[in-house]
């Protein structure tokens, strides 16, 4: 079968490319999708799943030696009757891959005797076990658990992260994780007035991954005890990466840091626009600002269109709401020694000059001010913007921890046994990174750990498949075509012959 797949690949893209090319159709008498006589049956003797690429995420996982790792280093149970502490926390991250909203769809795998055969386990914890394995954290078993996770990433950094990691960006960030639910002990209240958790996240933007994921009282300032998982951060990437930069908004700007930081790594972080930054700002005359050119968010990579009519704006317009209009945007620099630092920083400054407008009046025109300090030096002011810009990024992979993968949810009653959910569950978002990682092409690769979850669900999990028993193998024989299959493929391959130890 290894030998014969890219053929098999190759005929089945030329297939599908006669299927989709351009054709001179006449008029149709009736709907392309025209099958009416379809029935159902079961197969008595062959076996399939709908999600053939679990074989080759567990395979890594094996590969890697993380289930040893998690059970040598997390001790949570006395006896192994029948599971270990790895078949707990890969219970939880599996059923998230393979589409699991929530511990009870737990349930749907482990009463599938074919998903069963095809990691050969006789049975898997069901949702009530699983939820009773999170209670039994404490929060040193957690951090013992992310580091377990930590010491497999390097593994994978070790074999093909060198590339991906030459310039690590470190992203901050906390986010509401919020509920409706009322006993949630540990939740609290925002600013916002929102129930729930405060989590705080500390990422790798190079390759998507969640370096830490730390659960909060709703309450807490995003800030609250960053530092601390920050510094296990810059231990964790400083061997494989030749320049650090961390990346934070205004609420991680912790002076108290920067000196200790600066030794280190660098950084940029947000400033909040206070009076004395601002009188700084003014004194500069015009000839120090320069004009700020944004980058395009993306490369249009098809003939120009028509720019369609801006609904939104014209229904501000027409309803008379108040409208904010960006009119131009310069930047300038100067340095800056924050109380608690020993040394000067490069504090750059977005003046944005903005049109206050309410229908087709004009109210008046305003300034806006945006402060960023850094180490950087070797960039210029509007690099820096655009760097520390590009921490917005963390947001989508915020919004993916949340919406596609359901990482952030509280399935069970306690700030901690929920924080340990969560880092079980966010470990299929570093799962999809490490294979992605193992794909051959950086162009693809690239592609894959920028996708979103449930699109790389579709492209490398969610692939129909024969299970098939055979002199002591358990194969997985694919059936159909997408187009990331190639990928797949050599992602598996590399997989197979590798050793990461």
């Amino acid at each position: 079968m290894s030998r014969s797949y890219p053929k098999i690949i190759r005929n089945s893209k030329r297939r599908i490319e006669r299927r989709l090319a351009r054709k001179q159709y006449e008029d149709q008498p009736k709907p392309i999708m025209t099958a009416s006589n379809i029935h159902y049956e079961m197969a008595e003797k062959s076996q399939g799943i709908s999600y053939g690429g679990i074989g080759a995420i567990h395979q890594m996982v094996g590969r890697l030696g993380f289930a040893d790792e998690v059970n040598r280093e997390v001790s949570l149970l006395k006896v192994h009757v029948p599971y270990w502490e790895s078949d707990h926390v890969l219970n939880i991250a599996y059923n998230v891959l393979l589409g699991g909203m929530r511990l009870e769809d737990i349930e749907l795998r482990r009463n599938d005797e074919v998903f069963l055969g095809a990691l050969d386990a006789e049975r898997i914890p069901d949702p009530t076990t699983a939820g009773d394995f999170t209670r039994r954290f404490e929060p040193g078993d957690i951090e013992a658990l992310m580091e377990c996770f930590n010491r497999t990433r390097q593994r994978v950094w070790n074999k093909r992260g060198r590339k991906l990691l030459n310039d690590a960006l470190i992203d901050i960030d906390g986010t509401m994780a919020a509920t409706l639910g009322e006993c949630k002990e540990g939740m609290d209240i925002n600013y916002k007035g929102i129930w729930g958790y405060h989590p705080l996240i500390v990422s790798l933007a190079n390759t998507k991954e969640v370096l830490y994921l730390v659960n909060r009282p709703g309450n807490v300032p995003s800030h609250q005890g960053a530092a601390e998982w920050i510094d296990k951060a810059i231990e964790l990437v400083g061997p494989h990466a030749r320049w650090i930069t961390l990346r934070g908004d205004t609420d991680f700007s912790l002076t108290v840091n920067f000196d200790r930081w600066a030794d280190r790594v660098d950084f940029v972080f947000g400033m909040d626009a206070c009076k004395s930054f601002i009188e700084r700002a003014e004194v500069h005359g015009e000839a120090d600002w320069v004009v700020l050119k944004r980058k395009p968010t993306y490369e249009v990579k098809t003939r120009d269109r028509r720019r369609p009519n801006n609904v939104k704006e014209q229904i501000v317009r027409q309803r008379e709401f108040k409208n904010i209009r960006l009119e131009s945007e310069h930047v300038t620099e100067f340095p800056y020694r924050p109380t608690k630092c020993s040394r000067e920083y490069r504090m750059v400054v977005v003046r944005k000059n903005l049109s206050i407008e309410k229908g087709e009046q004009v109210l008046f025109d305003d300034v806006r001010y945006f402060f960023y300090i850094t180490t950087r030096q070797d960039l210029t002011a509007t690099e820096v913007v655009e760097l520390a810009n590009g921490r917005c990024d963390q947001e989508n992979v915020i919004e993916q921890l949340k919406n596609g993968v359901n990482a952030l949810r509280m399935p069970v009653d306690h700030l901690v046994s929920n924080w340990a959910y969560m880092v079980m569950a966010a470990l299929a978002w570093n799962l999809k990174a490490w294979f992605a990682m193992m794909v051959r092409f950086k162009d693809r690769q690239t592609e894959l750990l920028r996708m979103e979850f449930r699109r790389f669900l579709h492209a490398m999990i969610w692939l129909p498949a024969q299970i098939v028993h055979q002199g002591g193998k358990i194969i997985y024989r694919l059936l159909g075509y997408n187009a990331w299959l190639k990928d797949f493929f050599s992602a598996w391959e590399f997989i197979r012959r590798s050793k990461f130890a």
